[in-house]
């Protein structure tokens, strides 16, 4: 296939758990991927030899998606020659506490990324999506952001934000072929939810069990495919019941 003809995903954050999972879906699905990920090189790397061992290409891109010039400096030359198709906007992590014990600190970190992130990347991107006239942005979000959950007001607070922004921003572009839409995850087993009490969790959640990090990236692959070409705006729950 010819380059301007192969489709490209651009995933944040996607080195490891959620975001690795995805990045191997949608090569599977014929995207080449550009992978974002902080600093675990080695995790990336994995990744990267999982996408080409299908026939896709993987371009590993090493920075902060709150750091602007980082940005600029890995996608400005690119976006001149080349569009992605879809934007995965996965970066996140979370710092539990009471907000009585919280830190400013950990309050702005964690909506950083998921907030200033998802403007950031999703920017330049986009404008990009609007020239062609084509493009699938998803955004992945969390129970937590639509339930709320104790110990995770800064994380619910960064997740709910980001459920607002999906849907006005689908408002925004659907005219131009752009389609926005946020998968919304409960459990699922990763390296996040590792350190959970999950005896006093499972009873919580109607299926019994946590998700796969592959259930989450199958719902993600269905939005970017034309299957999904009349869906904009739409929260989905990957969540097994636990919020309806």
């Amino acid at each position: 296939m010819a380059d301007h003809q192969r489709k490209i995903a651009l995933i944040t954050g996607g080195s490891g758990g959620i975001g690795a999972a995805i990045s191997r879906s949608l090569a599977c699905d014929g995207f080449d991927i550009w992978l974002n990920y902080r600093s675990n090189h080695e995790a990336a790397a994995r990744v990267a030899e999982a996408v080409e061992s299908v026939g896709r290409r993987c371009r590993l891109m090493s920075f902060d998606v709150t750091d602007p010039q980082s940005i600029a400096e890995h996608l400005t030359a690119l976006l001149e020659e080349q569009t992605p198709y879809v934007l995965v906007n996965n970066a996140g992590f979370s710092k539990d506490a009471l907000m009585v014990w919280m830190t400013q600190a950990e309050w702005k970190d964690v909506l950083s990324v998921s907030l200033d992130g998802f403007f950031l990347v999703t920017k330049p991107i986009l404008n990009a999506m609007l020239r062609k006239r084509e493009g699938r942005i998803v955004n992945i979000v969390s129970t937590s952001g639509q339930s709320g959950v104790p110990g995770q007001v800064n994380y619910s607070a960064a997740k709910a934000g980001l459920i607002g922004a999906t849907k006005a921003l689908a408002l925004e572009v659907a005219k131009r072929n752009v389609l926005v839409n946020a998968v919304s995850p409960g459990f699922i087993r990763t390296e996040m939810t590792a350190r959970l009490p999950e005896e006093r969790i499972l009873p919580t959640i109607p299926m019994g069990r946590f998700g796969t990090p592959e259930e989450v990236a199958s719902v993600v692959s269905f939005l970017c495919s034309e299957r999904a070409a009349y869906i904009t705006g739409q929260i989905i729950g990957v969540n097994g019941g636990i919020y309806m």
